[in-house]
């Protein structure tokens, strides 16, 4: 009850603090590092508790996002639905993703979902209706009510999303469900000789990861006022959203909460006050640093910090 009761009470702050007079580039930069909280959780459900690590990370969020601007030109549908649509499509194309690499594992996997991206990417790029390589210039609505502006409406979308993201990761983190996926991350043998649905588990786990993957590039199009496949299909996403669980720590639900917000917040300062085009290298240099220096992440620091005080 407590754990509902802090995000009830995340969600009714948000929506206090997007009716105050604040700056809007606030809103602007809080999306960013909401968006990277959905974007590391939902990598973690697959890659920390599972073991399978997700390189086609753009592949997803570029089919949120292309999905939810295809609802916003056939039909002129509001945010919520063209979220909706894209957690649906992306959802379709992870489960078909883990239908198609049944057999495969470790870097094979991998590989095979990096080759998504470059399959999408090619199709958006000759999909006129969809802007094609030009891409598509977009107008926000605008009409945003309650809230003041759109920006304003999107950053509170996206601490609901990053609630729920959050929230699903958690319940998954403490159910069988979860206890399956680490026995697949430990020993994919052993857990189906100890009559573990692995395939269930694998294709469960591509679908709900993939499904939170595209509902956090849904925005985008809106966010931006602009959309084209070479940023929406940016190998850049794999690379964060694989950086900010390791960061946090992949072995609880918080890990990639704490990585993403810790990450995100430096990459939105460095963009500030040097240069955006640092933001890869900040990336980088934290990796190499927690991979070497505390491979459990800030989450396995606490823990052992922690186990010596007592």
């Amino acid at each position: 009850m407590r754990f509902w009761s802090i995000c009830a009470g995340i969600i009714v702050l948000a929506f206090g603090l997007v009716q105050s007079p604040v700056n809007d580039y606030f809103f602007f930069a809080g999306f960013v590092i909401l968006q990277a909280v959905v974007l590391a959780t939902a990598w973690n459900i697959l890659g920390g508790y599972a073991g399978y690590v997700n390189f086609g990370v753009p592949a997803f969020v570029g089919a949120g996002a292309y999905s939810a601007l295809l609802v916003h030109l056939s039909i002129s549908g509001p945010l919520v639905v063209q979220i909706l649509f894209a957690a649906l499509v992306s959802g379709a194309l992870g489960f078909l993703v883990g239908l198609i690499s049944v057999r495969l594992r470790g870097i094979f996997f991998s590989i095979a979902t990096v080759a998504l991206v470059f399959i999408l990417e090619t199709l958006v790029i000759n999909w006129r209706y969809l802007g094609g390589a030009t891409g598509l210039q977009l107008t926000r609505p605008t009409e945003a009510w309650p809230f003041d502006g759109y920006v304003r409406m999107l950053f509170w979308t996206m601490v609901v999303m990053a609630v729920i993201a959050v929230a699903i990761a958690r319940y998954i983190q403490d159910s069988h469900f979860g206890r399956g996926l680490r026995a697949l991350r430990d020993s994919e043998d052993a857990a189906e000789c100890a009559g573990v649905p692995t395939l269930r588990l694998k294709l469960m786990a591509c679908t709900v990861s993939g499904a939170l993957l595209g509902a956090a590039g849904a925005p985008m199009p809106m966010y931006m006022s602009y959309i084209e496949p070479y940023s929406s299909f940016n190998l850049v996403y794999a690379v964060s959203a694989l950086a900010m669980p390791i960061i946090g720590g992949m072995s609880h639900w918080i890990g990639p909460l704490v990585g993403a917000i810790l990450l995100a917040t430096i990459q939105q300062i460095v963009t500030v006050t040097i240069s955006s085009e640092l933001n890869v290298l900040v990336v980088g240099v934290l990796l190499v640093v927690f991979v070497i220096a505390a491979p459990d992440g800030i989450v396995g620091l606490y823990r052992k910090w922690k186990a010596s005080s007592k």
